[in-house]
């Protein structure tokens, strides 16, 4: 038997990270899974543990209506705005000088380094339902006869429309890093063959950054898959639950209807979801390949 030593090394640099992890991501399940059984209420107090919450479940007419428009919600955004639109800017940033391309890069961070809140009521102006919202503006400005509201008519379109402008931030600036890495040799080779530019994006520019792809695609489906602020802040869920998303039911539920126990139960089953999602894609995208030690390194 192999004589089992502690790299002391190893243990302060990894110690403070494995207690945070535990007691900001092990401890909290732990602490839901428990409450999930319970019939926690807006006392906070327990009298007993059972499987009601469960059975609650499927009595509840909202939930599979309430999935489903979260899984719209979660594959427009994602494939429009957060890969898509995040994708195109990286392409544009990627072709324009140095210098310009920062000013572009600094307009699109400009959402994403204001508050919540402050994004919220951005979004409230513009589609203000009268005259003077920016939306309306341009409407009316391009021939459209009379103003609309798109919180009321479209409310599911414009948390879309405001999780995305701002979700693309994120997978611009990776896609940008990924494409700026690639060896400009094999662009000036493939101008030579007669590439074209569109030639240049599918056979090299893609396969080239199908990491940070596969990363954006599985980091930003399960940011979205939890996300609710634009959606309470700008629409409320509402009208009628038109712009609920699972996880805003998740949190109306328990802070607002004051059902701890069955708001548990319901955040349990989004967690369930979360991990088995992130299995099927950590398939789907060999991340275990593209993860793997290089079979040939360089020794200095």
């Amino acid at each position: 038997m192999k004589n089992f030593t502690v790299d002391r090394n190893a243990v302060l640099f990894l110690g403070p990270a494995t207690l945070l992890l535990f007691l900001l991501f092990v401890a909290p399940i732990v602490v839901n899974f428990v409450i999930a059984f319970s019939d926690m209420g807006r006392d906070l107090s327990i009298e007993q543990f059972s499987l009601n919450n469960f059975k609650q479940l499927f009595g509840d007419r909202l939930l599979w209506e309430l999935i489903g428009k979260s899984l719209i919600f979660v594959v427009c955004t994602l494939a429009l705005f957060n890969v898509g639109l995040a994708l195109l800017l990286s392409l544009a940033i990627a072709c324009l000088p140095e210098r310009i391309g920062k000013i572009f890069t600094t307009l699109w961070l400009l959402p994403r380094m204001a508050p919540s809140v402050i994004y919220a009521l951005l979004w409230i102006w513009a589609a203000d339902p009268n005259e003077f919202g920016l939306i309306n503006q341009l409407w009316l400005a391009i021939g459209g006869e009379t103003p609309i509201d798109l919180r009321q008519d479209s409310p599911m379109l414009t948390i879309i429309l405001a999780n995305g402008i701002i979700g693309a931030s994120m997978g611009m600036l990776i896609f940008t890093s990924a494409i700026k890495s690639i060896p400009k040799h094999l662009f000036h080779a493939a101008r030579v063959d007669g590439a074209s530019s569109l030639s240049m994006v599918r056979h090299i520019i893609l396969p080239a950054i199908r990491w940070p792809l596969s990363f954006v695609t599985i980091f930003q489906s399960l940011s979205l898959l939890v996300t609710f602020e634009y959606a309470l802040l700008i629409t409320n869920g509402g009208p009628f639950y038109d712009s609920t998303v699972y996880s805003l039911y998740v949190y109306k539920q328990a802070f607002e209807s004051g059902q701890y126990g069955y708001g548990a139960t319901l955040a349990l089953i989004l967690v369930i979801i979360g991990v088995g999602y992130s299995l099927l894609m950590w398939r789907f995208t060999n991340m275990k390949t593209l993860l793997q030690v290089p079979k040939i390194e360089v020794k200095q």
